[in-house]
């Protein structure tokens, strides 16, 4: 059976909706036009004689445009002006019924989501700049919007709630954001939202159903092999089936906050540079939350409570739990368990007085934010972490005043951006996170000293002839940069630009913290960190061959034949081999 497309189904749902007032506007019209070429009219000679079929025809056709020329081409008869009015009215009738079906067809929800299915394929066709695939527009996938739109990357939309997509039409993006409501596990959609498209980079899945997020996954390896997918899940058995597909990347939420709540409470300096580098509220670099150091109640042993306790307990850090589903067996031995809610009865009971901190992770907000006042209550010197479920009680979260607050939709959507614009900036982090804090702690002082207390822009370029012509014809010609040569400035040469180069991608390898004499080669990928007014300039050097040997030596050439060949003269002459002329008198 051959499929059908959205522009067939329209063309389908048109005819089957004006079939009727099509063929009753027909009918009408028709038979007046044979009525009044029948009925006896007279001349000016008062003649007895009929109209002819042409003279009916556009009779008909003026009077229904309601131009109104008379009664051509003779006065009517009596007979005649009698079948007029019968066809008028007749008429009359005709044109509401064919106008109120018009008005029911483009109400029908049906013709609606087709006409939508072709404007959406129409517009990704036409685009021609990058784009994502976003499947899924929840609380993730609007903050992974925004972050795109800030960063200048256009997203399809998929969404299966009509709700979403209403409320994408009101969002204020910098880029266009197209959305359908679909079914994103659907073939057909994934194909009219580009998956085949040469400008498109990556497809995220992020509904809220890991059996569809795997369909998609599934769907995008066959539609397009050679596409980077990015798939949320939540479930071990959906994640394992996904890491066994070759370019997909799995998102665990639960494994990411996890990791967060680890590096604040063991890794404060790591915790405070991840967050600086995505923008966190609040956050300003070299100064870590300050974490008191002994065991941690956990109050929410789910899925993410499971989490938060194996990478916790890992790294040597005391965890008490309190859920009142708890299964001691999978706790292991030697952990506190109090089988209750996290009221104060249960705090009291897991020993909240000489606690470091409490971890209120549960999935449900009211719970979270009644386990803070508790623990204020109890014991005011206790780190507080919670997990903040749903968008919609920001307000409720901002005024708890926690010590650190983790919406588990906003660290997926930071992890997803930054693996969409700058992969090399997740690598860094888990190289350094498997390093000494010296480390961690000797970057930030660089980058203090090199930015200031101006917030970071991260950006990655590839030298190649696309991205940085002028460095690479000038590396095929066989000279050689280095990266600190690169990073001059050339406003206020020999200084250099305020950023820094975090890390080289050559050949598949990831050099971390390169050093600053580190020679540079065609198809290196540099992810720099700088002010946000440094990168049009470092592109300029990038671009403009006159740019970049000014930075390279200091030497500002003649642009142009003319200047060229006068300087070429100037240098001549004033090393003395300008020849001299010589006129002989005879």
């Amino acid at each position: 059976m051959t499929q059908t497309s959205d522009l067939d189904r329209v063309s389908m749902i048109v005819l089957r909706y004006m079939r009727r007032p099509l063929f009753a506007l027909l009918f009408v019209y028709s038979v007046g036009i044979v009525g009044m070429a029948l009925m006896p009219g007279q001349d000016v000679d008062g003649e007895r004689t009929r109209m002819n079929l042409f003279h009916a025809f556009y009779f008909f056709t003026y009077t229904a445009t309601t131009t109104g020329f008379g009664e051509l081409p003779n006065g009517f008869s009596n007979e005649q002006r009698l079948w007029t009015i019968f066809c008028l009215y007749t008429g009359v009738f005709a044109w509401f019924y064919a106008i109120g079906s018009l008005i029911g067809l483009v109400q029908n929800p049906h013709f609606i989501q087709a006409m939508d299915g072709v404007r959406f394929a129409r517009k990704v066709a036409r685009n021609k700049e990058p784009f994502v695939i976003l499947c899924g527009f929840g609380d993730t996938g609007s903050l992974l919007a925004r972050g795109l739109s800030d960063h200048r990357m256009r997203a399809m939309i998929l969404d299966a709630d009509p709700e979403r997509i209403k409320a994408l039409g009101v969002r204020d993006y910098t880029v266009a954001m197209p959305g359908i409501c679909a079914d994103a596990g659907a073939p057909k959609h994934l194909l009219a939202a580009g998956v085949k498209h040469p400008a498109c980079r990556a497809l995220v899945a992020l509904t809220n159903d890991d059996d569809i997020n795997l369909k998609i996954a599934v769907m995008s390896r066959h539609l397009n092999p050679q596409l980077r997918v990015i798939c949320r899940s939540t479930s071990a058995r959906h994640e394992a089936n996904l890491r066994a597909l070759d370019n997909v990347t799995v998102v665990d939420p639960f494994e990411i906050f996890a990791q967060l709540v680890y590096w604040a409470i063991a890794r404060p300096e790591l915790h405070n540079l991840n967050a600086w580098f995505v923008g966190s509220r609040g956050a300003e670099l070299g100064v870590p939350v300050q974490v008191p150091r002994g065991d941690w109640i956990l109050c929410g042993y789910g899925r993410m409570g499971h989490w938060i306790q194996d990478c916790l307990q890992t790294h040597g850090v005391g965890v008490r739990i309190i859920d009142p589903d708890v299964n001691a067996q999978e706790v292991g031995e030697g952990t506190v368990i109090v089988e209750a809610r996290a009221d104060h009865a249960a705090l009291l009971t897991a020993g909240i007085e000489d606690a470091a901190g409490v971890v209120a992770a549960t999935n449900r907000d009211s719970d979270n934010l009644s386990t803070l006042l508790s623990v204020t209550e109890l014991n005011p010197r206790a780190f507080r972490i919670v997990r903040h479920n749903s968008h919609e009680n920001q307000v409720a979260f901002d005024a708890a005043r926690a010590d650190l607050v983790l919406q588990h939709s906003l660290t997926t959507a930071r992890r997803i951006l930054k693996l969409l614009i700058s992969p090399l900036v997740q690598e860094l982090i888990d190289w350094l996170a498997e390093r000494e804090p010296t480390l961690t702690n000797e970057l930030v002082v660089r980058l203090q000293a090199a930015m200031g207390a101006e917030p970071p822009h991260l950006w990655s370029v590839r030298l190649s002839p696309d991205e940085a012509p002028a460095v690479a014809e000038y590396l095929d010609a066989g000279g050689e940069m280095a990266l600190a040569m690169l990073c001059r400035d050339a406003d206020a040469f020999p200084e250099e630009l305020p950023c820094e180069a975090l890390a080289i991608r050559r050949a598949g390898t990831s050099i971390m913290l390169p050093d600053k004499e580190s020679l540079l080669q065609v198809g290196d990928e540099i992810l720099f960190c700088s002010v946000h007014r440094v990168e049009p300039k470092l592109l300029a050097t990038l671009h403009n061959p006159y740019t970049l040997r000014y930075v390279l030596t200091g030497a500002d050439e003649s642009r142009g034949y003319l200047f060229g060949w006068l300087e070429d003269r100037w240098r001549r002459r004033r090393s003395g081999r300008e020849p001299n002329v010589h006129r002989h008198r005879p």
